[in-house]
């Protein structure tokens, strides 16, 4: 709905992402997926944390208390992952968080060797 000045509420909740990432863009999926694991590097609190923004002390908070993957961090605090994604990336530069890779996929085993398992358990226990 618009007001008598042509102002639309509803526009408000698209420009506060825009101010809280700054304008910056999303970083690459390789960087941070959604189950990369974050958390705070050794000496963030020896960091000067007056240049950071209350959401990136919020991320760096919730990152000191251990691994929480991008996705869990979203869920926690309630930020679009887009914005959590962004800010994190920017709490990386700033050598504030430090990323862990998701664990790669096993690789599956083969069908054959899992056969003669099953046969071989089958003929020693019935």
């Amino acid at each position: 709905m618009t007001g008598h000045d042509g102002w639309e509420p509803e526009a408000a909740a698209l420009v506060r992402p825009y101010v809280i990432t700054k304008g910056r863009g999303l970083p690459d999926d390789g960087q941070l997926s959604l189950i990369t694991l974050v958390t705070a590097s050794a000496g963030h609190t020896q960091r000067p944390t007056t240049r950071l923004s209350p959401e990136e002390q919020n991320l760096l908070d919730l990152c000191s208390a251990g691994y929480l993957s991008v996705a869990e961090i979203a869920g926690h605090t309630h930020y679009p992952l887009g914005v959590v994604r962004i800010l994190l990336a920017s709490l990386m530069e700033g050598g504030h968080v430090m990323t862990r890779p998701p664990v790669a996929r096993a690789a599956l085993a083969d069908r054959e060797i899992l056969e003669e398992v099953l046969n071989g358990l089958r003929a020693k226990f019935g």
